[in-house]
């Protein structure tokens, strides 16, 4: 079959890679659709050592399902953490955080970017015919903006700062603009913050905006090592800060620290937020509550991934998708 691997940094097209060998319990996925992440980005950089074929962002048909007949033919997408259900962390209900877990094309198992991959079908969640694979493909980062409301205390009507004008940032941005808050999107593009203009969503670039410690809440999803050092600069004493951005050593200036002593000084809480719900993300494209389209940049094919992958790496690009 073929498939888009990463070697030691090198990114390849693979047509001849082995077909994958279902484990008890996992089905085999032929995907219809793939979304090029950050995370990918990163990865090609060094982040998290992995090797193997990328990709974890996708809608696909089940179309082997040993031991899971129910599963077959059904269009789907998953769940990228695989558990083993029996550590400490997946018995306290955060399977997320198992001590054994493996993540679909980011830490020890083959992702997504390929003819087909598996997945534990645990991890499973069928797609609505009416909600289309573009959209679809969209459930496993949406999950992710969706996971900042379930770790966010929403007090009185607060100042929300979405630090990020790409792909993660604007779909948080959309997210948080149903609370009872005040919501803006900082960004350094401005045909990606134009976007919010269509969501009823604030949105001015970074450089015109005063860093004055004024903001309840400040979620930095630049993907950039000077992001948390700006949301600091941003969040008032006491406020919160909710960190989405992660990078590879590679991205970290030689000898260029955070300084987090503003955490200490002004007692600002830090999270970190990662995976998400994904029934709260099928949700909200099923009702159309959140727009992912006005996100697509270009769509690709399969064999066309490494270049792919360059074009999501420009800065002024959004959502890059793969098809077969």
């Amino acid at each position: 079959m073929r498939a888009l691997v990463l070697e030691k940094q090198h990114v390849r097209f693979d047509a001849n890679h082995a077909d994958p060998a279902p484990r008890p319990g996992e089905v085999v996925i032929r995907p219809t659709r793939m979304g090029v992440c950050a995370t990918d980005l990163e990865l090609c950089k060094g982040y998290m050592d992995f090797r193997g074929v990328l990709g974890h962002e996708f809608v696909g048909i089940v179309e082997q399902a040993p031991g899971n007949k129910q599963w077959l033919g059904k269009r789907v997408v998953g769940s990228i953490n695989c558990v083993c259900g029996k550590c400490d962390m997946c018995k306290a209900g955060l399977r997320e955080h198992c001590r054994q877990r493996t993540v679909l094309g980011i830490a020890g198992r083959d992702g997504c970017f390929a003819d087909r991959f598996t997945l534990p079908a645990a991890n499973l969640y069928e797609i609505p015919d009416h909600v289309d694979d573009d959209r679809a493909v969209f459930v496993e980062p949406l999950a992710a903006a969706f996971q900042v409301l379930r770790q966010l205390t929403i007090e009185g009507r607060p100042y929300i700062t979405v630090l990020g004008d790409g792909r993660l940032g604007l779909l948080c941005a959309q997210v948080v603009s149903k609370l009872n808050a005040t919501v803006r999107c900082i960004g350094k593009h401005p045909r990606k913050l134009e976007l919010c203009e269509k969501w009823g969503v604030k949105h001015r670039p970074l450089e015109d905006v005063g860093l004055r410690q004024d903001q309840d809440i400040v979620i930095d999803a630049t993907g950039s090592p000077t992001g948390l050092t700006t949301a600091m600069q941003m969040v008032r004493p006491r406020g919160t800060i909710v960190l989405k951005t992660t990078i590879s050593p590679s991205q970290h200036l030689p000898g260029a620290g955070v300084d987090i002593s503003p955490l200490v000084i002004h007692e600002i809480n830090l999270i970190g937020s990662r995976c998400g719900p994904f029934p709260d993300a099928i949700d909200a494209l099923s009702q159309e509550s959140i727009d992912v389209v006005s996100l697509i940049s270009r769509r690709l094919k399969l064999a066309d991934g490494v270049e792919a992958l360059k074009l999501a790496d420009q800065g002024d690009v959004l959502k890059v998708l793969l098809e077969p």
